[in-house]
């Protein structure tokens, strides 16, 4: 198996990650196994950021790296929470309050409709100037009262209408065949197969 860092410490995408990545040879390991500090993420755009956390995994690890940037945007808000999805309601991080704050900012709005994005960016090396960039999109809408105790996140509240669920209702393996982050993994995945690491 190949190792690569993931950029990231978060359980959820970890798990998603390592099932997609798997039948590739591809093992992933979480960067906090090397004390990798976190970056910073200061850019408006999810690939920049995605970016940015990968080339920070690579340089501390001398290793190839993964990164994601994912997050939710609702039309009736202009896209937002977007890349601050995870830091919506402020710090210290919490999906509790972010949920709570999208259903009240949600609140007088007649469209609830959202997707889902991830980007997915794997540098071979910290100043790779061809990084492998993968992309996804999710369409939903947002509820106002939480379904499920799958998933993580905004999952509880991001209802699919082809599916009459909430992502947190679905089976994780479903999750992990149709959601966004499952959609760009496919997509690296099927970069990988033409640009083996």
């Amino acid at each position: 198996m190949k190792q690569i860092v993931i950029a990231s410490g978060n359980a959820g995408k970890l798990r998603e990650i390592a099932a997609i990545l798997a039948p590739l040879g591809v093992e992933p390991v979480p960067q906090s196994r090397f004390n990798v500090p976190e970056a910073e993420e200061p850019y408006p755009t999810f690939v920049e950021n995605a970016l940015t956390k990968a080339r920070n995994a690579a340089r501390h690890t001398g290793m190839p790296a993964l990164a994601d940037d994912s997050g939710i945007c609702v039309e009736a808000l202009g896209g937002a929470p977007g890349v601050i999805s995870a830091r919506y309601a402020g710090e210290p991080r919490s999906d509790e309050r972010n949920n709570q704050k999208l259903i009240a900012a949600l609140a007088d709005q007649a469209n609830k409709r959202a997707y889902y994005y991830a980007a997915l960016v794997l540098v071979r090396h910290a100043d790779d100037p061809q990084p492998l960039i993968a992309e996804g999109r999710w369409a939903g809408e947002v509820i106002a009262q939480p379904r499920g105790a799958n998933g993580f996140g905004y999952d509880p509240y991001f209802l699919l209408p082809g599916f009459g669920q909430t992502a947190a209702e679905l089976a994780p393996e479903k999750k992990n065949q149709v959601s966004h982050r499952a959609l760009a993994l496919q997509r690296l995945a099927a970069l990988l197969r033409e640009q083996p690491l």
